[in-house]
C-alpha cells in the first residue's frame, strides 16, 4: 500500500524536538523546504560527536532557529525552548539513546509530556510524534514508555499524528564495514526469521512534514515503511556480496544467545546494578532478531508486508550500493 502525497498548505510555526538526531535533522530540512518557520531544540551539553558540534548543527539545521535547552526539565523547556512564543505545531523526534528503562522514561515519556503540557499556553493545536512500529508488540521498556506517551497525546484534546516507522537505514547498515573488511555477514537463525520495509531519513522526514499538511493524517496512528518489497536480513547480506562480486559469506547466529546473555546479566545485576542497562541492550537485540518491523494483521496476528504502507523513493539496496562503492560510512 502506497501513501499519497498531500497538497501543500499554508506555512506554520513549528517547534521541533530532537532536532540534533539524524531523523531530526532530516525533518528540519523537510520543514524548511516547505516554508515552515522552524525552531529546533538541541541539547545544551557538549557535543557527543562532530555531527553534534555547534558548527555542524548550524550547517545541518540551516534555515531554522536553533535553541539549546533541556527538554527533560520543564522549566528549561518553557524558558529556553518555547520562550513565551506562539507555535502552531510541535514535532517530536525525541528518542532515548539507550532504550534502558530510566532513559526511556525520561526521554520517550517525560520529555514529550513536558512539551505536551506546555503546548496549550503556546497555542499549539497539533503534535506530530515520531514513535516506532515495534510498539504494537510491546515487550521492552522503551516501547512501553512510547506507548504511555501515545496514550497521553491521544487524550490531550489537541490534534495528533503518531508516526510509527519501520526500520531505519542506519539500523540496518552496521555490518557494511565488516563486509568491506572481508568478514562474514551475521544473521540470526537462517536470516529469514524477520523482514522489514526500510525507510530512509529523508523519506521519513517528508512523511512527517506531510502530517502538517494533510488533514487525513490528523488524529491518526500512521505506520509507514519505505518503497519496495519487504527485505530479510539474509537478502541484505546476499545483496552486499553481490555488489562486491563475491559469493555470499553469511554466518548464522542463534537468537537465543542474546536472550541467554540478557538473563545472565540480569542475575549479576542484582549485585552490580550498572549491568541492568547491558541486560536491556541484549533484550533489545533479541527482540529485533526475532520480530519483523512490519504491521501486524489484526485478523491473523501475523506481520504483513502487504498491509504495511509505503512511501518515498530511496530503497535500502540503493543506499547499500552507495556505502559499498564509496568511502561513505553509516551515520553515527
Amino acid at each position: 500500500m502506497t501513501v499519497p502525497s498531500p497538497a501543500t498548505q499554508s506555512a506554520k510555526r513549528v517547534l521541533l524536538l530532537g532536532a540534533s538526531g539524524t531523523i531530526g535533522q532530516a525533518t528540519a530540512r523537510a520543514l524548511v523546504a516547505r516554508g515552515h518557520d522552524t525552531v529546533c531544540l538541541v541539547r545544551p551539553q557538549p557535543a557527543r560527536t562532530p555531527r553534534h558540534s555547534p558548527e555542524a548543527l548550524a550547517r545541518n539545521l540551516e534555515g531554522t532557529t536553533i535553541r539549546a535547552c533541556d527538554v527533560t526539565d520543564k522549566a528549561s523547556l518553557e524558558r529556553d525552548g518555547f520562550c513565551g512564543e506562539a507555535f502552531d505545531v510541535i514535532v517530536s523526534c525525541l528518542a532515548s539513546r539507550t532504550g534502558e528503562k530510566k532513559d526511556a522514561q525520561r526521554i520517550d515519556y517525560e520529555a514529550n509530556l513536558n512539551a505536551l503540557e506546555l503546548a496549550p499556553t503556546a497555542g499549539v493545536s497539533h503534535m506530530v510524534l515520531l514513535s516506532a512500529i515495534c510498539v504494537q508488540k510491546p515487550k521492552l521498556a522503551f516501547q512501553k514508555a512510547k506507548l504511555a506517551f501515545e496514550d497521553a497525546l491521544k487524550g490531550s484534546g489537541i490534534d495528533y499524528s503518531i508516526v510509527r516507522p519501520t526500520a531505519f537505514f542506519k539500523s540496518l547498515t552496521g555490518l557494511v564495514k565488516r563486509v568491506k573488511a572481508g568478514k562474514p555477514y551475521l544473521v540470526f537463525a537462517d536470516g529469514e526469521l524477520t523482514a522489514c520495509k526500510p525507510i530512509s531519513d529523508d523519506d521519513l522526514a517528508n512523511f512527517i512534514a506531510d502530517c502538517l499538511e494533510n488533514d487525513a493524517y490528523h488524529n491518526a496512528i500512521l505506520p509507514i515503511g519505505g518503497p519496495g518489497e519487504a527485505i530479510t536480513p539474509r537478502a541484505q547480506g546476499e545483496y552486499m556480496f553481490s555488489l562486491l562480486g563475491q559469493p555470499p559469506n553469511i554466518k548464522q547466529v542463534p537468537p537465543g544467545l542474546l536472550l541467554g546473555i540478557a538473563n545472565a546479566l540480569s542475575l549479576v545485576a542484582k549485585a552490580y546494578p550498572p549491568l541492568k542497562a547491558r541486560a536491556e541492550y541484549a533484550r533489545i537485540g533479541h527482540y529485533y532478531a526475532t520480530e519483523s518491523m512490519l504491521l501486524l494483521d489484526p485478523e491473523t496476528a501475523k506481520y504483513s508486508a502487504d498491509l504495511t504502507p509505503s512511501t518515498g523513493k530511496e530503497t535500502l539496496f540503493e543506499h547499500l550500493e552507495t556505502l559499498l562503492k564509496t568511502d561513505r560510512t553509516p551515520d553515527a
